[in-house]
């Protein structure tokens, strides 16, 4: 005789997709940010990367847009608990942004329009794993989601994605930006739940 019962099925699967610990499942895209929206035009927007010597690497809007463009489709989580599933980008991979910029740099302090920072280890911004995106679900990034353009680190909370991104410092050593200053953690990631210092 079967240990099994036939028919035995065991414990209903849920239907709900996995969440970083603490999280909950959003439909809708909350909007928070640290200070005012900055409107930038595009005439005069840029980024630009800093290498840990002094020297810049810049893009105008034109530029930017010229550059091979990637559409990810990712899973993005605030430190405030919500999670949004399944969103979708496009933009251009720092991949791209930074190849053929000789670094020994470490780490990266991004800088917002609007005087937002935040800091990174560089490798966090290379393997297809970040972008700076300005479309949002198929139209121009929304002012109060980051518009023109925000950096994306969906691998990390959301506060490490930096709305109205302008550009990035290549750091030897790491510098803590605007919320890790304030006691949120330095590295930020969602599924060991690494909210603030000491987490």
């Amino acid at each position: 005789m079967g240990i099994v019962s036939p028919g035995f099925q065991g414990r209903p699967r849920s239907a709900e997709p996995a969440l970083p610990p603490g999280q909950y499942l959003t439909e809708d895209f909350p909007v928070l940010s640290a200070g005012p929206t900055p409107r930038v035009p595009l005439d005069t927007w840029e980024f630009v990367v800093t290498d840990e010597g002094g020297a810049e690497f810049r893009w105008s809007w034109a530029e930017l847009m010229g550059l091979p463009q990637e559409t990810p489709t990712v899973d993005i989580h605030c430190v405030t608990r919500w999670s949004k599933l399944g969103t979708s980008w496009q933009g251009v991979s720092l991949d791209t942004l930074l190849e053929g910029i000789g670094t020994a740099a470490r780490y990266a302090l991004v800088h917002s329009y609007g005087g937002y920072t935040t800091n990174l280890p560089l490798d966090d911004l290379r393997g297809g794993r970040a972008w700076v995106a300005h479309t949002y679900d198929g139209g121009p990034l929304p002012a109060e989601h980051g518009g023109p353009a925000r950096l994306l680190v969906p691998h990390l909370y959301f506060w490490k994605s930096a709305k109205w991104v302008r550009g990035i410092r290549l750091l030897v050593d790491d510098k803590p930006g605007f919320w890790e200053t304030a006691g949120y953690h330095d590295y930020g990631d969602p599924w060991r739940e690494q909210r603030y210092q000491g987490d």
